[in-house]
């Protein structure tokens, strides 16, 4: 095997080991002010920073090897699937990995401007949590998905208290607390899953369950709602949305941005398990059994509503973070939608969009921190204050935000939600998916026009204008980083949107993914489950 092979190894092992690296070389703890302590926090810094630049190579690569169709699988310890672990990589996962990459590098470029400080180890759980990032997307098996969920959930408690403070620990609490709940239930649909399939690997999975018959297919279609209940929480879809925006918004300002991918893992994982496992015809075998599409009458209503509480959230919100928060609940449900009309062609404007409300969203919580040190006790409040010290580009930088968030065209949001309504001219549910895609970038404009106008133009003569607060090459580079990554998805839309279609089509094809996981002799796989042999037969009494 060549080290391009290696891939979907590399891009789990590298942030791991830099993580233990990290924690070697120490951060300072609390005297990061001192000349030891600082000394080694611009260590850390430098290691971390190389770190990301360098699985950002990894995940480049990964794009471009995966690019042709080409399936990336390593049998971790050279065990066969589906008896052992394998790391799956296709155009989808690659696409995902790259994702957390370009957003992974101007956020960890932004914390190393000052909020790195602020606590202990932040950089060590910073890698740990891109470890469990990348790990969830090029996991073959459900088993293992539940690992790395754990792992990055883990570091993301961490992260989320980083920098102390009441309200941060109130919200750090009830974010735990849900997400140990949601894992229990994760367990439980994997539990029930496996009793009747006799295996977790996300391929042999997609050729038996549509085999399933009887009381089998209906305990694998529970658990398949179950992981439905799972999913739908990590993805922020409603009703089980309420933890998000109180969460991000109680955060710092890089970590909510690195958030901004964690809602993408849930959505993920319900085009893996929902769309392909759960898929309508499903597997290479017979026609598709009764377990089949399980989650199909819930998540396109889910999604709508993800939509519409998300923008009504946007507009009662009284701060800047809040209102951020409250559109990556909207832009969620945006993407949820395209899930939820279950076709290659939604699927791919829904990959499409994704990457645009991910970078987008980022940039903004970034951009809203940088207005907020500029407006003196006025803060990240919507209240007229005091004018900013940078108005033209902090302006500049609302407005390319607001107008790509809405959906204005020529930016990628535009042409992402015009992919996602052609997708669903032939639906049956063709009308409340205009309307509610439509009017949610509607009411997302209004949001951000109000919010812009407050910040900018509805300035107290009676302060006086702030300093240039949060105006560092660094944090202002990270920040515009963001933003014109989302302008280069639309410069190069083309190349994207093929590859976006091309990973869709490809998803659909649970018949090649089989054969590449599994071998080309996939109808032979003997399963782990044997049903228990009949009892014998009482003999006949003599005549």
């Amino acid at each position: 095997m060549s080290f391009l092979d290696h891939l979907p190894v590399l891009v789990v092992l590298l942030p791991a080991l830099t993580a233990v690296a990290l924690l070697f070389i120490g951060d300072g703890g609390g005297d990061v002010h001192g000349g030891h302590g600082h000394h080694r926090l611009k260590w850390a810094r430098r290691v971390s920073l190389g770190s990301v630049l360098l699985f950002a190579l990894l995940a480049a690569l990964l794009v471009a090897r995966a690019a042709d169709g080409s399936i990336l699988v390593v049998r971790v310890g050279e065990w066969p699937a589906p008896f052992g672990i394998a790391l799956v990589v296709d155009r989808l996962g690659a696409l995902m990995v790259a994702l957390t990459a370009a957003v992974a590098v101007p956020v960890l470029l932004y914390a190393t401007g000052g909020w790195d400080s602020h606590g202990r180890h932040f950089h060590p759980i910073f890698q740990f949590q891109l470890m469990g990032l990348a790990g969830a997307f090029v996991t073959g098996d459900l088993f293992n998905l539940f690992v790395f969920f754990e792992v990055l959930l883990i570091a993301s408690y961490v992260l989320m208290l980083h920098g102390q403070g009441r309200e941060r620990f109130k919200a750090g609490m009830h974010y735990v607390v849900l997400n140990l709940v949601a894992s229990a239930l994760f367990l439980i649909g994997v539990s029930l899953l496996y009793a009747q399939t006799g295996t977790l690997n996300l391929a042999d999975l997609a050729l038996r369950v549509p085999q399933l018959q009887g009381d089998d297919a209906a305990i694998a279609q529970a658990a398949g709602l179950v992981l439905l209940v799972v999913f739908g929480f990590k993805a922020a879809m409603v009703p089980l949305a309420v933890w998000l925006p109180g969460t991000y918004a109680a955060t710092s300002a890089p970590v909510a941005a690195l958030f901004a991918i964690m809602t993408k893992v849930g959505v993920y994982s319900l085009l893996r398990v929902h769309g392909v496992v759960f898929g309508d015809g499903a597997g290479s075998g017979p026609a598709t059994g009764p377990a089949a599409m399980a989650a199909e009458p819930w998540i396109l209503p889910l999604a709508l509503a993800t939509c519409g509480v998300g923008v009504m959230g946007a507009l009662a919100s009284r701060t800047l973070p809040r209102l951020v928060a409250w559109l990556t609940v909207a832009s969620v449900g945006t993407v949820l939608v395209g899930v939820g009309l279950f076709t290659p062609a939604a699927w791919a404007a829904s990959l499409y969009y994704m990457i645009n409300s991910t970078l987008v969203i980022a940039g903004l919580f970034l951009l809203g921190e940088i207005v907020a040190a500029q407006r003196g006790n006025a803060a990240d409040h919507l209240e007229p204050g005091p004018a900013v010290g940078q108005p033209v580009l902090l302006g500049l930088a609302m407005l390319l935000a607001a107008a790509s968030a809405a959906g204005l065209p020529p930016l990628p949001g535009f042409i992402g939600k015009l992919m996602l309504l052609e997708a669903a001219v032939l639906h049956p549910w063709v009308v409340p998916v205009w309307a509610v895609v439509l009017g949610a970038g509607f009411l997302s404009l209004v949001g951000l026009a109000r919010a812009g106008s407050i910040l900018f133009w509805q300035v107290r003569d009676d302060l006086p204008a702030c300093t240039v607060s949060g105006g560092s090459l660094r944090l202002q580079g990270a920040m515009v980083l963001l933003l014109a990554l989302t302008v280069a998805v639309s410069v190069f839309a083309g190349p994207v949107q093929r590859y976006t279609a091309a990973a869709a089509v490809q998803l659909g094809d649970r018949a090649a993914y089989g054969r590449a996981v599994l071998g080309d002799n996939v109808q032979t796989t003997r399963p782990y489950r044997f049903d228990a042999p009949a009892a014998p037969s009482a003999p006949e009494a003599p005549r």
